[in-house]
């Protein structure tokens, strides 16, 4: 083994613990009860949007709006104010709240495209080949999930799976190349998986293409409606809405300035999704 190849197994081997010791710092999603149910489950998700107005980035101001509907047995936190390397600016406060309701919960994060100057910061950082484009966008995309994971540590989040959310997002937008967006996202989803949890894909059909064309990663989908109803969310649990070859575990819509979810039928262990507090 060449002396390069020396210090990029140290690297490497140093990632991996880093990943390992901020998964090990946050409660243990295991530790859970199995909570289990015979029907769709109603939820709601909530990120930076919830918070009280005026916090949170230039661009992604808060908005204050209202938090999920009191019969919501479950949450979906974003971690994330918008873009990748930045946090939801209330994300302890939104935590505290379902911690309070004893209520499950699980994260989300958005996935997005990285500056030059995360590129620079981070593209020779992480298990890819940073000497490559590619492997420099996927070490970026892979420490975007590791930020995101020290974001729940410090929040006390705990959570069995973090869902990407994977759409174009306004004022940060992806690439026109399909293929370099579908680094970035494969890297997230490594970095994730590095970290100790299960991953899912929070997006439609039209967006994913949009964003990574036909890549087809086979995690499970949190498939989104719009602004439609809970029959058009459980409808889009059907096959003729796969997003990346994955089965459907929840349906989101908006209604009355709430995100609101589903469970897909089917889904029954709700302790493989949620923590519950």
């Amino acid at each position: 083994m060449t002396p390069t190849a020396d210090a990029d197994t140290a690297r490497l081997q140093a990632l991996a613990q880093l990943a390992e010791d901020q998964a090990a710092a946050l409660p243990s999603a295991s530790a859970a009860p199995t909570v289990s149910a015979d029907q769709p489950v109603l939820g709601g998700d909530i990120s930076w949007p919830q918070c009280p107005k005026g916090m949170g980035i230039p661009q992604r101001r808060t908005l204050g709006l209202p938090m999920p509907l009191p019969d919501a047995a479950y949450v979906v936190v974003g971690l994330t104010n918008g873009p990748g390397f930045t946090a939801n600016p209330c994300l302890a406060s939104q935590v505290d709240w379902i911690r309070e309701r004893h209520l499950l919960a699980s994260a989300y994060a958005v996935v997005s495209q990285p500056d030059a100057e995360d590129l620079r910061e981070h593209g020779d950082r992480g298990p890819f080949d940073g000497t490559t484009d590619l492997g420099a966008l996927a070490n970026t995309g892979y420490q975007q999930a590791l930020a995101n994971v020290a974001t729940m540590r410090g929040a006390g989040l705990g959570s069995p799976i973090v869902w990407m959310d994977v759409e174009h997002v306004p004022d940060f937008e992806w690439s026109s190349d399909l293929e370099s967006n579908g680094a970035v996202v494969q890297g997230a989803a490594r970095g994730y998986v590095d970290a100790g949890y299960e991953v899912g894909v929070y997006s439609t059909p039209y967006l994913w293409r949009a964003v990574v064309g036909d890549l087809a990663l086979q995690l499970p989908e949190w498939r989104a409606a719009g602004q439609s109803s809970r029959v058009e969310a459980l409808s889009r649990c059907g096959d003729d809405w796969q997003i990346q070859g994955g089965p459907a575990v929840l349906g989101q819509w908006v209604a009355g300035r709430r995100d609101l979810d589903v469970t897909c039928p089917g889904i029954t262990d709700l302790g493989r999704w949620f923590r519950q507090y």
